[in-house]
């Protein structure tokens, strides 16, 4: 298989973990690229950043001149990408990179679209925290997912995979911690096939640098409603991407009117093994 994985990495004072993280992160299996979005770190992030762009032709570094956000940051990494698969990884140490691969392999399989990586589908290695944060984020993957249909466990999560071109063209608003909600809604409205799979969590606390709190989560209610409700398809998507045709789905969504991609083909990605079903889970989509 051919490097076809973009990964990006939004980062905002982690300069304790950012060379770490994308040493790691350049063993992946099918990389093409890592690009970095500083988003105007107070510490030297954007310095490490930079060395190990020095250091890696594969490296990419993008600046923010203020701090903008996570969101914002993601935006601006997508929107540089190349890969035919785009994954989003955080500059600290809570996710792994080695359940990359995993991650993917449904995509590579040629079997989804998009793939999350959830900290509750199977317990694996898991750092023990903040109760309250479990019980939060339990309680916006159900409110998500009766909005959506969708039976996520973890619409949280940091790990997200999809194809190349339902991220770059996806019009993301939403501001601070809101791209895991927006993301979600907008890629329930294009029907595609979705996928989770276990992943190891090693989460970290306030003192060692944890930046989601409260007011995060009661944004994210506020998204769960907007981007469900009050976003439709055409406002979601610049140019609808391709999906599969599935029996029960055509390759354009029902109500959409805008522009469709020309080519009939997806990105080839196809692999020559299929995904261990014991590792990976169908999303049902109930329409």
């Amino acid at each position: 298989m051919s490097e076809c994985l973009s990964i990006v990495m939004p980062a905002y004072n982690e300069e304790a973990t950012l060379k770490t993280v994308v040493e790691k992160v350049l063993t992946v299996p099918h990389l093409l690229e890592v690009v970095i979005v500083n988003d105007c770190s107070r510490d030297a992030t954007g310095k490490v950043a930079e060395e190990l762009a020095r250091l890696h032709s594969n490296v990419k570094v993008l600046h923010h001149p203020k701090n903008r956000g996570k969101t914002e940051a993601l935006k601006t990494g997508f929107a540089n990408t190349r890969g035919d698969i785009v994954v989003v990884q955080d500059a600290d140490l809570e996710y792994d990179p080695s359940d990359i691969g995993e991650v993917i392999a449904p995509i590579l399989a040629g079997e989804a679209d998009v793939v999350y990586g959830s900290r509750f589908l199977v317990r694996r290695a898991a750092r023990a925290l903040y109760f309250y944060h479990y019980l939060a984020n339990k309680g916006l993957t159900f409110l998500s997912n009766l909005f959506t249909n969708i039976n996520l466990t973890d619409v949280e999560t940091g790990y997200k995979a999809f194809r190349g071109d339902i991220i770059r063209e996806m019009r993301i608003t939403s501001r601070g911690f809101g791209f895991e909600i927006e993301v979600t809604a907008k890629v329930a409205k294009l029907r595609c096939r979705m996928y989770e799979v276990p992943i190891s969590y090693y989460g970290r606390t306030y003192e060692e640098g944890k930046k989601i709190g409260p007011k995060d989560a009661v944004a994210a209610v506020w998204y769960i409603v907007k981007f469900n409700l009050f976003s439709n398809l055409e406002k979601s998507y610049r140019l609808l991407p391709t999906m599969p045709r599935l029996p029960s789905m055509d390759a354009s969504p029902k109500g959409y009117t805008g522009p469709v991609k020309r080519d009939d083909t997806l990105p080839n990605l196809r692999s020559t093994s299929r995904v261990p079903r014991e590792k990976v889970e169908r999303v049902a989509l109930d329409r």
